[in-house]
């Protein structure tokens, strides 16, 4: 392994919760009568919350005040709350864990960088969070990606240089954060912009 560090997104990279996203939009949306289907909700992948909820707004007949808009994000958490109690480490893959382990036992340094604000649940429902030295998440940072923050945040409590650290991500716009951060970049998935790696499996990270 070429690189001191690892900062992994967490959804899509390390498991997939995008179903459970989804569906909790999927749930205020249809109460408020607002058109959204997986298109949309495939925008959504890699911003925040509140991001999140502008863009699905955009389809709204209905202008509402900051106040609306921030019950309608508590409700979508609720929602997202209510359907991650179903998960737990049945829903990770074997490759994940096997492939953390032996990076661990490389003593490589791993982080995960995410805007999730339920990044420390979803870990410990999976039974994660012993593999990571660092946890950055959506309640860490004021600027969510394509910011490089949670990523700096990462390499920082990791205490190494970006120069260092590899990100792994799926999304557009960690890509672009890793990117404005200086950091190298690990694409799984259908990301477009041009990277230093690309990742068919999660252990591809063991031939770098």
């Amino acid at each position: 392994m070429k690189y001191a560090g690892i900062i992994f997104d967490l959804d899509g990279v390390l498991c997939s919760t995008d179903e459970y996203h989804y569906r909790a939009w999927k749930m205020l949306t249809d109460r408020l009568g607002i058109p959204f289907d997986r298109k949309v909700n495939e925008r959504l992948r890699g911003v925040s919350r509140m991001e999140s909820l502008e863009i699905i707004l955009e389809k709204s007949v209905q202008k509402y005040s900051n106040e609306e808009k921030q019950r309608f994000a508590e409700e979508k958490n609720e929602n997202y709350r209510k359907l991650l109690s179903s998960m737990s480490s049945a829903d990770l893959s074997a490759e994940v864990v096997d492939t953390l382990g032996n990076l661990r036992a490389q003593k490589v340094k791993l982080a995960v960088g995410s805007s999730s604000c339920n990044a420390p649940l979803i870990l410990k429902k999976l039974e994660l969070d012993s593999f990571f030295d660092a946890v950055v998440d959506g309640n860490d940072i004021i600027h969510s990606k394509p910011s490089p923050e949670v990523f700096l945040k990462a390499a920082e409590r990791l205490k190494l240089p970006p120069s260092q650290c590899l990100v792994v991500e799926d999304a557009e716009a960690g890509v672009q954060a890793a990117a404005a951060g200086g950091f190298d970049c690990a694409a799984l998935g259908r990301v477009q912009q041009p990277v230093r790696w690309r990742m068919k499996t999660f252990s591809d990270l063991l031939k770098l």
